[in-house]
Protein backbone atom coordinates (compact mmCIF):
# COMPACT_ATOMS: atom_id res chain seq x y z
CA UNK A 1 0.00 0.00 0.00
CA UNK A 2 1.32 3.43 -0.98
CA UNK A 3 -0.15 6.93 -0.72
CA UNK A 4 -1.35 7.01 -4.32
CA UNK A 5 -3.22 3.72 -3.97
CA UNK A 6 -4.58 4.62 -0.53
CA UNK A 7 -6.15 7.81 -1.85
CA UNK A 8 -8.22 5.77 -4.31
CA UNK A 9 -10.04 4.05 -1.43
CA UNK A 10 -13.63 5.24 -1.12
CA UNK A 11 -14.00 7.34 2.06
CA UNK A 12 -17.71 6.65 2.52
CA UNK A 13 -17.06 2.90 2.39
CA UNK A 14 -14.22 3.22 4.86
CA UNK A 15 -16.32 5.07 7.45
CA UNK A 16 -19.27 2.78 6.81
CA UNK A 17 -17.16 -0.27 7.66
CA UNK A 18 -16.03 1.43 10.86
CA UNK A 19 -19.68 1.84 11.89
CA UNK A 20 -19.69 5.64 12.23
CA UNK A 21 -23.14 7.20 12.45
CA UNK A 22 -24.55 9.03 9.42
CA UNK A 23 -26.36 12.29 10.08
CA UNK A 24 -27.68 13.21 6.64
CA UNK A 25 -27.10 12.56 2.96
CA UNK A 26 -27.19 15.05 0.11
CA UNK A 27 -26.63 14.57 -3.62
CA UNK A 28 -22.84 14.91 -3.43
CA UNK A 29 -22.26 14.86 0.32
CA UNK A 30 -22.52 12.49 3.25
CA UNK A 31 -22.56 14.05 6.73
CA UNK A 32 -21.49 12.08 9.80
CA UNK A 33 -21.58 12.72 13.50
CA UNK A 34 -17.88 13.38 13.96
CA UNK A 35 -15.76 10.27 14.60
CA UNK A 36 -13.49 12.50 16.68
CA UNK A 37 -16.10 13.45 19.30
CA UNK A 38 -18.66 11.54 21.36
CA UNK A 39 -22.34 12.42 21.74
CA UNK A 40 -22.36 15.03 18.98
CA UNK A 41 -25.93 16.27 18.45
CA UNK A 42 -25.43 17.94 15.05
CA UNK A 43 -23.41 16.21 12.30
CA UNK A 44 -20.30 18.28 11.56
CA UNK A 45 -18.14 15.85 9.58
CA UNK A 46 -18.68 16.06 5.81
CA UNK A 47 -17.44 13.80 3.02
CA UNK A 48 -17.44 15.27 -0.48
CA UNK A 49 -18.46 12.24 -2.56
CA UNK A 50 -17.14 13.75 -5.81
CA UNK A 51 -13.69 14.71 -4.49
CA UNK A 52 -13.41 11.84 -1.96
CA UNK A 53 -12.21 14.17 0.81
CA UNK A 54 -13.48 15.03 4.30
CA UNK A 55 -13.79 18.14 6.42
CA UNK A 56 -14.56 18.48 10.12
CA UNK A 57 -16.27 21.84 10.58
CA UNK A 58 -16.01 21.84 14.38
CA UNK A 59 -12.21 21.58 14.30
CA UNK A 60 -11.61 23.21 10.92
CA UNK A 61 -9.51 20.32 9.61
CA UNK A 62 -9.86 17.92 6.71
CA UNK A 63 -8.08 16.03 3.98
CA UNK A 64 -7.79 12.64 2.33
CA UNK A 65 -8.42 9.17 3.74
CA UNK A 66 -4.79 9.07 4.86
CA UNK A 67 -5.25 12.27 6.88
CA UNK A 68 -8.36 10.78 8.46
CA UNK A 69 -6.67 7.53 9.51
CA UNK A 70 -3.67 9.45 10.88
CA UNK A 71 -5.87 11.74 12.97
CA UNK A 72 -8.30 9.06 14.15
CA UNK A 73 -5.52 6.64 15.15
CA UNK A 74 -2.99 9.31 16.14
CA UNK A 75 -0.40 7.65 13.95
CA UNK A 76 2.17 8.33 11.23
CA UNK A 77 1.64 8.08 7.47
CA UNK A 78 3.48 4.75 7.43
CA UNK A 79 1.25 3.37 10.19
CA UNK A 80 -1.87 4.70 8.42
CA UNK A 81 -0.93 2.85 5.23
CA UNK A 82 -0.50 -0.36 7.19
CA UNK A 83 -3.96 0.07 8.73
CA UNK A 84 -5.55 0.68 5.31
CA UNK A 85 -3.80 -2.34 3.82
CA UNK A 86 -5.33 -4.66 6.44
CA UNK A 87 -8.85 -4.45 4.98
CA UNK A 88 -10.55 -4.44 1.58
CA UNK A 89 -12.39 -1.34 0.41
CA UNK A 90 -14.08 -0.37 -2.87
CA UNK A 91 -12.21 2.05 -5.10
CA UNK A 92 -13.61 5.57 -5.30
CA UNK A 93 -15.28 6.17 -8.65
CA UNK A 94 -14.26 9.64 -9.77
CA UNK A 95 -17.13 11.46 -11.42
CA UNK A 96 -16.24 12.88 -14.80
CA UNK A 97 -16.85 16.59 -15.23
CA UNK A 98 -19.12 17.11 -18.22
CA UNK A 99 -19.93 20.53 -19.59
CA UNK A 100 -23.57 21.54 -19.38
CA UNK A 101 -24.24 18.44 -17.34
CA UNK A 102 -27.84 18.34 -16.20
CA UNK A 103 -28.43 18.41 -12.48
CA UNK A 104 -29.75 15.31 -10.73
CA UNK A 105 -33.51 14.97 -10.97
CA UNK A 106 -33.82 14.12 -7.29
CA UNK A 107 -32.96 15.74 -3.99
CA UNK A 108 -32.55 13.98 -0.65
CA UNK A 109 -34.26 16.08 2.02
CA UNK A 110 -33.32 14.12 5.12
CA UNK A 111 -32.31 10.68 6.34
CA UNK A 112 -33.54 9.56 9.75
CA UNK A 113 -34.14 6.43 11.78
CA UNK A 114 -37.16 4.34 10.79
CA UNK A 115 -40.12 5.77 12.74
CA UNK A 116 -43.00 6.09 10.26
CA UNK A 117 -45.70 3.62 11.25
CA UNK A 118 -46.69 2.80 7.67
CA UNK A 119 -43.11 1.84 6.83
CA UNK A 120 -42.82 -0.21 10.01
CA UNK A 121 -46.13 -1.93 9.23
CA UNK A 122 -44.84 -2.79 5.73
CA UNK A 123 -41.79 -4.47 7.25
CA UNK A 124 -43.87 -6.23 9.89
CA UNK A 125 -46.21 -7.55 7.18
CA UNK A 126 -43.16 -9.06 5.53
CA UNK A 127 -42.31 -10.68 8.91
CA UNK A 128 -38.99 -8.79 9.11
CA UNK A 129 -37.73 -8.19 12.64
CA UNK A 130 -37.95 -4.44 13.26
CA UNK A 131 -34.89 -4.39 15.50
CA UNK A 132 -32.71 -5.56 12.63
CA UNK A 133 -34.53 -3.31 10.15
CA UNK A 134 -33.85 -0.22 12.28
CA UNK A 135 -30.21 -1.22 12.60
CA UNK A 136 -29.53 -1.49 8.86
CA UNK A 137 -32.17 0.68 7.16
CA UNK A 138 -33.11 4.35 7.17
CA UNK A 139 -36.19 6.48 6.58
CA UNK A 140 -35.35 8.61 3.54
CA UNK A 141 -37.27 11.73 2.52
CA UNK A 142 -36.58 12.85 -1.05
CA UNK A 143 -38.12 14.65 -4.01
CA UNK A 144 -37.87 14.72 -7.79
CA UNK A 145 -38.07 17.69 -10.13
CA UNK A 146 -41.81 18.15 -9.52
CA UNK A 147 -40.99 19.15 -5.94
CA UNK A 148 -43.34 16.72 -4.19
CA UNK A 149 -41.67 15.17 -1.16
CA UNK A 150 -41.68 11.38 -0.98
CA UNK A 151 -40.34 8.97 1.58
CA UNK A 152 -39.43 5.32 1.81
CA UNK A 153 -37.19 2.70 3.34
CA UNK A 154 -33.53 3.19 2.43
CA UNK A 155 -30.61 0.77 2.51
CA UNK A 156 -27.11 2.13 1.91
CA UNK A 157 -24.58 0.64 -0.46
CA UNK A 158 -20.79 0.86 -0.27
CA UNK A 159 -20.49 4.19 -2.08
CA UNK A 160 -23.27 6.04 -0.27
CA UNK A 161 -26.08 5.29 -2.72
CA UNK A 162 -29.48 4.49 -1.25
CA UNK A 163 -31.66 1.59 -2.34
CA UNK A 164 -35.19 2.91 -1.78
CA UNK A 165 -38.45 1.03 -1.38
CA UNK A 166 -41.40 3.42 -1.75
CA UNK A 167 -44.46 1.52 -0.57
CA UNK A 168 -46.81 4.22 -1.87
CA UNK A 169 -45.81 4.24 -5.56
CA UNK A 170 -46.28 0.99 -7.52
CA UNK A 171 -44.65 2.44 -10.66
CA UNK A 172 -41.46 3.40 -8.80
CA UNK A 173 -41.55 0.95 -5.92
CA UNK A 174 -37.79 0.30 -6.03
CA UNK A 175 -35.24 2.93 -7.06
CA UNK A 176 -31.64 3.82 -6.26
CA UNK A 177 -30.70 7.37 -5.28
CA UNK A 178 -27.03 7.78 -6.15
CA UNK A 179 -24.62 5.29 -7.69
CA UNK A 180 -25.66 1.65 -7.80
CA UNK A 181 -23.28 -0.60 -5.86
CA UNK A 182 -23.12 -3.66 -3.65
CA UNK A 183 -23.25 -3.46 0.15
CA UNK A 184 -20.65 -5.24 2.27
CA UNK A 185 -20.87 -5.78 6.03
CA UNK A 186 -17.67 -6.88 7.73
CA UNK A 187 -17.80 -8.86 10.99
CA UNK A 188 -14.22 -10.13 10.69
CA UNK A 189 -15.33 -13.64 9.77
CA UNK A 190 -14.03 -16.20 7.28
CA UNK A 191 -17.65 -17.06 6.45
CA UNK A 192 -19.67 -14.87 4.06
CA UNK A 193 -23.34 -14.99 3.09
CA UNK A 194 -24.48 -13.38 -0.19
CA UNK A 195 -28.00 -12.05 -0.83
CA UNK A 196 -29.75 -10.40 -3.76
CA UNK A 197 -31.58 -7.79 -1.70
CA UNK A 198 -31.62 -6.21 1.74
CA UNK A 199 -35.04 -7.73 2.46
CA UNK A 200 -33.55 -11.21 2.02
CA UNK A 201 -30.59 -10.23 4.22
CA UNK A 202 -32.95 -9.01 6.97
CA UNK A 203 -35.10 -12.13 6.53
CA UNK A 204 -32.00 -14.23 7.18
CA UNK A 205 -31.30 -12.33 10.42
CA UNK A 206 -34.96 -12.69 11.39
CA UNK A 207 -34.85 -16.44 10.85
CA UNK A 208 -31.60 -16.71 12.81
CA UNK A 209 -32.95 -14.39 15.55
CA UNK A 210 -29.49 -12.83 15.75
CA UNK A 211 -26.68 -11.43 13.65
CA UNK A 212 -24.45 -14.46 13.02
CA UNK A 213 -20.68 -14.12 13.22
CA UNK A 214 -20.46 -13.87 9.43
CA UNK A 215 -19.64 -11.28 6.83
CA UNK A 216 -22.40 -10.28 4.42
CA UNK A 217 -22.62 -9.12 0.81
CA UNK A 218 -25.90 -7.71 -0.51
CA UNK A 219 -25.84 -7.37 -4.30
CA UNK A 220 -28.72 -4.85 -4.55
CA UNK A 221 -28.97 -6.19 -8.12
CA UNK A 222 -27.84 -9.49 -9.65
CA UNK A 223 -26.18 -7.42 -12.40
CA UNK A 224 -23.51 -6.51 -9.82
CA UNK A 225 -22.55 -10.09 -8.96
CA UNK A 226 -19.20 -9.78 -10.77
CA UNK A 227 -18.13 -7.20 -8.18
CA UNK A 228 -18.06 -9.87 -5.50
CA UNK A 229 -15.43 -12.13 -7.07
CA UNK A 230 -12.35 -10.28 -5.82
CA UNK A 231 -13.86 -10.18 -2.33
CA UNK A 232 -14.44 -13.92 -2.04
CA UNK A 233 -10.90 -15.27 -2.28
CA UNK A 234 -10.18 -15.20 1.46
CA UNK A 235 -13.35 -16.95 2.65
CA UNK A 236 -13.40 -20.59 3.71
CA UNK A 237 -17.20 -20.80 3.51
CA UNK A 238 -19.37 -18.94 0.97
CA UNK A 239 -23.14 -19.22 1.35
CA UNK A 240 -25.45 -18.02 -1.43
CA UNK A 241 -29.12 -17.02 -0.99
CA UNK A 242 -30.32 -16.04 -4.47
CA UNK A 243 -33.89 -15.96 -5.76
CA UNK A 244 -35.47 -19.02 -7.37
CA UNK A 245 -35.73 -17.46 -10.82
CA UNK A 246 -33.64 -17.05 -13.98
CA UNK A 247 -31.66 -14.10 -12.61
CA UNK A 248 -30.94 -16.01 -9.41
CA UNK A 249 -29.81 -19.04 -11.43
CA UNK A 250 -27.44 -16.95 -13.53
CA UNK A 251 -25.96 -15.21 -10.47
CA UNK A 252 -25.45 -18.51 -8.65
CA UNK A 253 -23.83 -20.14 -11.68
CA UNK A 254 -21.57 -17.12 -12.13
CA UNK A 255 -20.32 -17.46 -8.55
CA UNK A 256 -19.74 -21.20 -8.95
CA UNK A 257 -17.85 -20.77 -12.23
CA UNK A 258 -15.69 -17.83 -11.13
CA UNK A 259 -14.84 -18.64 -7.52
CA UNK A 260 -12.23 -21.16 -6.43
CA UNK A 261 -13.97 -21.81 -3.10
CA UNK A 262 -17.05 -24.00 -2.84
CA UNK A 263 -20.36 -22.12 -3.10
CA UNK A 264 -23.10 -23.45 -0.82
CA UNK A 265 -26.39 -22.88 -2.63
CA UNK A 266 -28.91 -22.44 0.18
CA UNK A 267 -31.93 -22.21 -2.14
CA UNK A 268 -32.68 -25.83 -1.36
CA UNK A 269 -34.05 -24.64 1.97
CA UNK A 270 -36.68 -22.45 0.25
CA UNK A 271 -36.95 -24.18 -3.12
CA UNK A 272 -40.77 -23.83 -3.21
CA UNK A 273 -40.67 -20.06 -2.74
CA UNK A 274 -39.48 -17.18 -4.89
CA UNK A 275 -36.99 -15.86 -2.36
CA UNK A 276 -35.97 -16.00 1.29
CA UNK A 277 -38.42 -13.30 2.35
CA UNK A 278 -41.29 -15.09 0.65
CA UNK A 279 -40.29 -18.22 2.56
CA UNK A 280 -40.22 -16.26 5.84
CA UNK A 281 -43.69 -14.85 5.20
CA UNK A 282 -45.18 -18.29 4.65
CA UNK A 283 -43.59 -20.55 7.24
CA UNK A 284 -45.85 -19.42 10.11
Amino acid sequence: MNCKKAKTIDLVSCLKKQGFKIGKIKTNEVWYYSPFRNNEKTPSFKIDITKNVWYDFAEGVGGTIIDFVMKYNNCSIKEALVILSEDTFPIHQQKKQIKNKTKPTYSIKKVTELTNQKLLDYLSNRKINLKFAKQFCFQVHYSFSNGKELYGIGFMNDVGGLEIVNIFNKNFRKICLGKKEITTINNNSDVVSIFESWSDFLSYLTLKKEIPKENFIILNSTSLVSKTIDLLNDYSIIKSFMDNDEAGNKATNFLIENTSSEIIDNRIHYKNFNDLNNYLMNIN
